[in-house]
């Protein structure tokens, strides 16, 4: 068992190339694709129908790429941006990559999973935000005390803001407001981010951010 736990936990060879920006690229790439071929996104997004009658077992991770409209990318892609660089020089480009791409998979098999178990056959998940919550409760892990500038205005903590986030998002499920966006699959990056910490990084989120309430941004 101790032996399975080094292995886990055992570090990559530091790295950095910025794939967060490659990773930009692709998913505007994929938009204008589907933007011209409106018929790929069947095949890139994730049904439950598809994946289980018709073996679509990549969409758990093409699902990722595909985005709905210019606001559901623009608003995922500007994350990326932001938060992107930064975390994956901090991580380095092979943590960040398995990271982002671990936690947006397993994040789209839970909604699978949930879809059917209550029946909703005809769901399409699409969209990078299970990875991209995971991204930002990565950020304020390792940047607890950086400030950030809600919808560019209210400045905050990275922590505050997460947790936020994180409010927003179980209020909007727990009362049915869904409106397109998959509330539950937003929870389900920030969950599995956290088991990453705890399993593989050992660090326990929750415990970092405990102990930014007692220190001064600076």
């Amino acid at each position: 068992m101790q032996q399975y736990a080094k292995g886990i936990r055992k570090p990559f060879p530091y790295h950095f190339s910025n794939y967060s920006l490659i990773l930009i690229g692709l998913n505007i790439a994929v938009y204008f694709l589907i933007s011209l071929f409106p018929q790929i996104r069947t095949y890139l997004a994730l049904n439950p129908v598809l994946f289980l009658q018709k073996h679509f077992y990549w969409t758990p991770l093409t699902y990722m790429f595909v985005h709905g409209g210019m606001n559901h990318i623009l608003f995922n892609m500007l994350g990326l941006f932001f938060f992107g660089p930064q975390l994956e020089e901090r991580m380095g480009s092979f943590e960040f990559l398995l990271y982002y791409f671990l936690t947006g998979i397993l994040s789209g098999l839970f909604s699978l999973m949930v879809y059917l178990a209550t029946g909703s056959y005809l769901v399409f998940l699409m969209g990078a935000s299970g990875g991209l919550f995971a991204i930002l409760l990565a950020f304020a892990v390792y940047f607890p005390h950086s400030k950030v500038y809600l919808f560019g205005i209210l400045p905050m903590k990275t922590t505050v803001m997460v947790t936020l986030y994180a409010a927003i998002e179980i209020f909007s499920m727990v009362f049915g407001m869904q409106g397109g966006v998959a509330h539950m699959t937003h929870l389900a990056g920030l969950f599995f981010g956290y088991l990453y910490f705890i399993i593989r990084l050992r660090t326990d989120p929750i415990a970092v951010f405990k102990d930014s309430r007692g220190n001064h941004w600076n």
